[in-house]
């Protein structure tokens, strides 16, 4: 049986001192970025900036983030799942605060995040490309 795959927009959301947001859902141990699951008739960007408004309140122009590259990693909140993701890029300068099914939001040095878990997709990959830039 093949693995469930989900589709989703995610975002690298940094600032001036070089540190990204990362958000931990409500009932998981890991932290992702910011984002979610692409809904029938989306494109990537609309789902983007419809989870951004929905997690934290963020209010962004669909011409804002900046595509990055498209990445799977095992799924960390759906076992047996793989996520596949449209990642995107943007500066943020202003608060967010968690909402909907966030629990936690945490900025962090992605080349040094400390002890906090990240999901394989964030550590693995979306870091990694992100620092390319």
């Amino acid at each position: 049986m093949s693995p469930n795959v989900i589709q989703i927009a995610a975002a690298v959301i940094s600032r001036d001192d070089g540190k990204v947001l990362v958000v931990r859902k409500k009932g998981s141990h890991a932290f992702i970025q910011p984002g979610g699951k692409i809904e029938p008739g989306e494109d990537p960007i609309q789902a983007l900036c419809r989870e951004l408004d929905e997690e934290l309140g963020l209010t962004i122009a669909p011409t804002l983030p900046t595509f990055i590259g498209t990445f799977s990693a095992p799924a960390v909140n759906e076992r047996g799942s793989i996520v596949t993701a449209q990642v995107y890029t943007f500066s943020h300068t202003g608060e967010v605060h968690p909402k909907a099914e966030l629990e936690e939001i945490v900025w962090i040095d992605p080349k040094n995040p400390g002890d906090l878990e990240l999901a394989p997709l964030t550590r693995d990959h979306i870091f990694r490309a992100s620092a390319l830039r």
